[in-house]
């Protein structure tokens, strides 16, 4: 800790990936390489077609050495085109690495179609026999069964080199609309990353101006906006007819290895605790001096008492609280903060929003945010250090078992959230500072309970109308504006309408239906969580094995081997749910005197 003392920079270092940034040309000769490879793996379908078995190890190696290159040139090009919306030479490298990866996934259907073609009994005895396989056994029989829900691999092939300007170029042109905007505030124009911050601002006044300067912003370009969501909306559902899937969820499910069971159940869970959360925004109402809350007033501090973090003490607080927990992982924190993992700038010209994306092959992480001195920044942080943490164990697996889906990716991240804010409020120095910090872990409940809830609900309703044709930005306006006041039990006097125009998670073509693994991860880590106070350190290893198995189980299996218990069935969510209602009942019990 006491390295940690000297003051740290906010800007991530990419060099040591790369050096030279979008001029590298290191990385364009790592890019040229990858291209040759890529091409010398089609073409050699031609001859492992004839004998599939035979192929199968040779082929498999190198699938996995492509795709972990392909990640890392992925990963680069993301943190390049984040960094500066305005670099022309990222956006060229972005599209290029688009370019190889549909070369690949064409490529990829052909490799699952010739496992497919293997008889199952010289399969078993194929997979028993090579320890390179028998490890990845799963990964390999997932793919298998999904070759027999696809096109043809040719069909395959030409959907995702259409794709890439068809289907991807149109989340491109998104980023590309929300680089433009710009939002006036106190004298200067803000970007819309920075605008965001101004949102959770501790003055209800700023708060409202930015709201009305916000849905303005995105009322100005919602007929560009609405243009691009349909048409990635309409590519996706001409991909399922052909394909000849009939509902729209099958993709997400599918790729987040679950069950319509298991999201179903989880629902089920979320929905019975609403009744107490429209307690919890009635209670902040009164304790902001409102008869009701706006959109705008959800995630707003209570009070204006709280002094901004600086981003070393935010780095102090996050490694203290992890060591509490995990000292392994408290020193990966202290290592990603020192190495410069983060960019954390608060500048114009960097994207909105945050995330975390690894390098395969440099066995790095970096994570993306504007840090602003909040404590919602903080936890920002540690939701993405608990992503560079999952890919860190799973380092040294076969790289096909390191390939888990997004919503065991947010329990990892979630779960860090949790260790940090729940050690806060047993520290809190008197009964005022744990409502702040209580309130702060609220506010994740209503999001994951409510606002995910409602982006859940929009995307079906949506997608349903999608089919019948083009949805009319006026059209979205109302949709989401319905789905918001039916995952908020009509607990708001004002709504964010455009909401689908500001969330970037919309106008994601890699992942289908961006929402609800988000909330599948924070009740999972709920779960969890509570295991972890009742077991004490001797979680922590158990911790570690389930995030090994994330990338080679379904989620069902991964609950039922290190938890025990059944994800179709309500038990394990209501458990869940119950774990994270205690904080809003503590939260009520707290600020009865001061309502």
């Amino acid at each position: 800790m006491e390295g940690m003392k000297s003051t740290l920079q906010q800007n991530w270092d990419l060099d040591s990936i790369f050096p030279g940034g979008s001029g590298s040309a290191e990385f364009r000769t790592f890019l040229d390489q990858l291209k040759q490879d890529i091409e010398s793996f089609s073409q050699a379908f031609g001859e492992w077609s004839r004998q599939p078995s035979s192929a199968l190890v040779p082929a498999t190696e190198k699938l996995q050495s492509i795709s972990a290159r392909l990640g890392e040139a992925e990963s680069f090009t993301e943190c390049l085109a984040s960094q500066n919306m305005e670099d022309r030479q990222a956006a060229v490298l972005t599209s290029a690495v688009k370019t190889l990866r549909a070369s690949f996934e064409a490529s990829l259907s052909r490799y699952n179609r010739l496992l497919a073609e293997i008889p199952d009994d010289e399969w078993n005895r194929k997979i028993e026999q090579e320890d390179s396989l028998r490890t990845i056994r799963f990964n390999l029989e997932e793919r298998r069964e999904q070759a027999k829900d696809m096109l043809p691999p040719e069909q395959e092939a030409l959907i995702q080199d259409l794709g890439v300007d068809g289907y991807h170029g149109w989340a491109e042109m998104y980023n590309t609309i929300v680089n433009r905007i710009r939002i006036p505030f106190e004298g200067r124009e803000l970007s819309a990353g920075q605008a965001a911050n101004k949102l959770h601002h501790p003055d209800a006044n700023v708060r409202r101006e930015m709201f009305a300067k916000w849905e303005q912003a995105w009322a100005d370009h919602e007929d560009l906006f609405s243009a691009v969501l349909n048409r990635i909306a309409g590519f996706r559902l001409q991909v399922y007819r052909y394909r000849g899937w009939d509902s729209v969820l099958k993709e997400p499910l599918r790729y987040n290895r679950m069950s319509r069971e298991t999201l179903d159940s989880m629902w089920q869970a979320i929905e019975e605790a609403k009744p107490v959360l429209v307690e919890y925004l009635q209670r902040k109402a009164k304790l902001l001096g409102l008869d009701r809350l706006s959109w705008a007033d959800v995630e707003a501090p209570l009070g204006n008492e709280r002094a901004s973090i600086s981003y070393d003490e935010a780095a102090d607080i996050i490694v203290q609280q992890f060591a509490g927990f995990s000292p392994r992982m408290a020193d990966f924190a202290e290592q990603a903060f020192r190495n410069r993992w983060i960019e954390a700038a608060d500048r114009p010209g960097k994207r909105p929003g945050g995330f975390c994306t690894s390098f395969p092959v440099s066995k790095q992480s970096r994570i993306f945010m504007t840090y602003g001195g909040t404590s919602s920044n903080v936890s920002t942080i540690a939701h993405e250090l608990g992503h560079a943490y999952h890919q860190a164990v799973l380092d040294g697996l076969p790289e096909l078992a390191q390939h888990y889906a997004m919503n065991v990716a947010e329990t990892a991240s979630t779960f860090a959230e949790w260790i940090l804010s729940d050690a806060m409020v047993r520290s809190a120095k008197d009964d005022k500072e744990r409502l702040l910090l209580l309130d702060d872990k609220v506010q994740n409940v209503v999001s994951f309970f409510m606002n995910i809830h409602a982006r859940f609900l929009f995307e079906v309703r949506f997608y349903e109308e999608r089919r019948a044709g083009m949805v009319p930005a006026e059209r979205l306006n109302e949709l989401m504006l319905d789905a918001q006041r039916r995952a908020y039990r009509d607990a708001l006097s004002e709504y964010h309408p455009r909401f689908w125009a500001s969330k970037l998670h919309f106008y994601l073509t890699d992942v289908p239906f961006y929402n609800f693994p988000y909330s599948f991860g924070y009740l999972f880590s709920a779960g969890l969580y509570a295991r972890a106070v009742r077991e004490g350190a001797a979680f922590e290893q158990r911790y570690v094995d389930l995030l090994r198995d994330t990338g080679r189980m379904t989620v069902e299996q991964l609950a039922a081997k290190h938890l025990g218990v059944d994800l179709t069935k309500p038990g394990f969510w209501q458990e869940a749910v119950n774990t994270a209602v205690q904080d809003v009942r503590q939260f009520l019990k707290l600020s009865e005197e001061s309502a």
